[in-house]
C-alpha cells in the first residue's frame, strides 16, 4: 500500500511540474546609429538621416528552447534597415541581418539560440543573410540594471559597452525614451552608449558609432517554446 501510495504521489508531482509553464530568462541589451533617449530638438534632426543599424544581444541565464538547454549561452543580432529604426511614420523595412552565434554552443544548441532570437526580434530577422559563430561575452556590472554598466562582444565582430545616463548626459534638457527597444522584453532602461560598433561581414556596411545616448540594458522572460 505504501509503495502504491508513493508511486502516486510522485506520478502527482510530475504531472504538476509538467503544467507549470517553462521560461527562458536573462538579460538584454541593444545599441542603435541614433540617440533613443532624446528629445524633440536631436530627434527630428536625425530621423531618416541616421539610426537604421543596430547590434542587439540576448544572454541567457535559464532556460530552454525547442527543448535545448541554453543555460549561459548568448546570441547577437546586427540590422541594416532602409530607415531610422522605431519611427513610426516611415517604415524601416526592408531590413537585413546578421546573426552572431556563441561559438561555445553545440550542434542543437546553436540552433535553438537561432530559433530562439528569431522568435525576440520577429521581422526585424526575417533575412538573416548570414550566421557567423563567435565568442560572446555578455557582462552587467552595478547593483540594477538602472546603475548598470554593461558590455556585449562577439568576437571581432560586434561590440557594445555602456553606462548609466548622468544628468550631464542631457542636452535638450526635456529628454525621455524617444524609440522603446527593438524586441520583447521584461524591463529596459535607457544606457549612454561608450562603444557600438560591427566589424563584421555581409551587410556591405561596418560602422563605429560611440558617446551617444542610444542604448539600452535589460532583462527577460517569456515563455519556453
Amino acid at each position: 500500500m505504501f509503495r502504491l501510495l508513493g508511486t502516486a504521489v510522485f506520478v502527482c508531482a510530475a504531472a504538476y511540474a509538467a503544467s507549470i509553464p517553462q521560461k527562458i530568462q536573462g538579460n538584454y541589451i541593444e545599441a542603435r546609429t541614433a540617440d533613443v533617449y532624446t528629445g524633440a530638438c536631436i530627434a527630428n534632426g536625425e530621423v531618416g538621416q541616421v539610426g537604421q543599424n543596430a547590434v542587439m544581444g540576448w544572454n541567457i541565464t535559464a532556460g530552454r528552447w525547442d527543448g535545448v538547454d541554453l543555460s549561459g549561452l548568448s546570441v547577437v543580432g546586427v540590422l541594416l534597415a532602409s530607415h531610422t529604426l522605431g519611427d513610426v511614420y516611415q517604415s524601416a523595412y526592408p531590413v537585413k541581418s546578421v546573426l552572431i552565434v556563441d561559438s561555445r554552443a553545440g550542434a542543437l544548441e546553436r540552433l535553438a539560440l537561432q530559433s530562439f532570437a528569431k522568435s525576440m526580434a520577429g521581422d526585424l530577422l526575417q533575412n538573416v543573410v548570414q550566421v557567423d559563430y563567435q565568442p560572446v561575452k555578455f557582462q552587467i556590472k552595478g547593483s540594477s540594471i538602472h546603475d548598470a554598466a554593461a558590455s556585449l562582444n562577439a568576437g571581432t565582430e560586434a561590440v557594445i559597452e555602456t553606462r548609466a545616463l548622468e544628468h550631464a548626459d542631457g542636452l535638450c534638457h526635456n529628454e525621455e525614451v524617444w524609440y522603446p527597444p527593438l524586441v520583447k522584453v521584461s524591463h529596459a532602461m535607457p544606457a549612454y552608449t561608450l562603444t557600438h560598433s560591427f566589424q563584421g561581414a555581409g551587410l556591405g556596411t561596418t560602422w563605429k558609432n560611440p558617446f551617444k545616448r542610444s542604448a539600452f540594458v535589460g532583462t527577460f522572460e517569456v515563455p519556453s517554446e
